[in-house]
């Protein structure tokens, strides 16, 4: 899953479209590399940023998903939200899956929302807001604790009629950079809840900061990670870098198919 987004404060900045043409050129080269899906964010949600309206992050991600569906038609597109009207009008206009960071908790509407959709949803583990997060990180035990913080949304997935879902255990959402290295090696554990993993580590603070460097040279961290991932059972990385993580993905598969 190629992440493009449509905001001018999104923490990387290569993930970044700050014109129609550019974003149609990120998404073809994405294409091209082997990803699966584009996932399009109009609204970030890193640590302290700026809240903006309804309306404009509808306008954001409209203006891409309508054009990229042309010239892409066999493009699969996923819209990052927490916002239940701009995911049913993302759906209206040509997207195909909502991936929710908040899990359903930043909009009571989200989850009756994609019932009524019917279109796969990215469950995602989350605590308190993008701006409150980070003070939210106090668990008895860290991975029975987000398990059951999502066990009743899944159920209420259910209850609707959803069966096309994914977990994503939240990397860097309401996690310290040790919490998140503890989800990785647990990662196994996740399986219990019957559904599909989708691993969103690319980039991130847990990478650059034990490294000591930043989001733009944390690439070969990421795909030391990916790798990780996907030997603990991820079906789905979301990357800024598409050809690393396909690279990484033909080569473990690779060590797979050898017995």
């Amino acid at each position: 899953m190629g992440i493009l987004n449509i905001t001018p404060d999104s923490f990387f900045g290569g993930s970044r479209a700050g014109s129609l043409q550019e974003a149609t050129d990120k998404a073809g080269k994405m294409l091209a590399e082997g990803a699966t899906f584009v996932d399009i964010g109009g609204y970030s949600t890193r640590p302290g940023a700026a809240d903006i309206s309804l309306s404009e992050e509808s306008e954001r991600i409209l203006s891409i998903i309508e054009p990229l569906s042309k010239y892409f038609p066999d493009l699969i597109i996923s819209v990052d939200t927490f916002r239940s009207e701009v995911a049913r009008c993302a759906v209206n206009g040509g997207a195909h899956i909502i991936n929710d960071v908040s899990g359903g908790t930043l909009d009571a509407a989200m989850l009756d929302t994609v019932g009524t959709l019917q279109v796969p949803y990215v469950l995602m583990h989350m605590r308190g807001t993008p701006g409150t997060m980070n003070k939210l990180t106090a668990y008895n035990h860290l991975t029975v604790d987000i398990i059951n913080e999502l066990l009743p949304k899944l159920l209420k997935l259910k209850e609707g009629g959803m069966s096309d879902i994914l977990i994503d255990p939240g990397f860097g959402f309401a996690k310290t950079r040790e919490q998140n290295f503890q989800l990785m090696n647990h990662l196994q554990a996740f399986h219990a809840l019957g559904y599909p993993l989708l691993i969103g580590i690319s980039r991130k603070g847990m990478i650059y900061k034990t490294l000591d460097s930043d989001a733009d040279h944390a690439l070969n961290g990421t795909t030391v990670l990916n790798t990780l991932a996907l030997d603990r059972g991820a079906s789905v990385l979301r990357v800024h870098d598409v050809k690393p993580a396909m690279e990484a993905v033909k080569l473990w598969m690779a060590t797979r198919a050898i017995h």
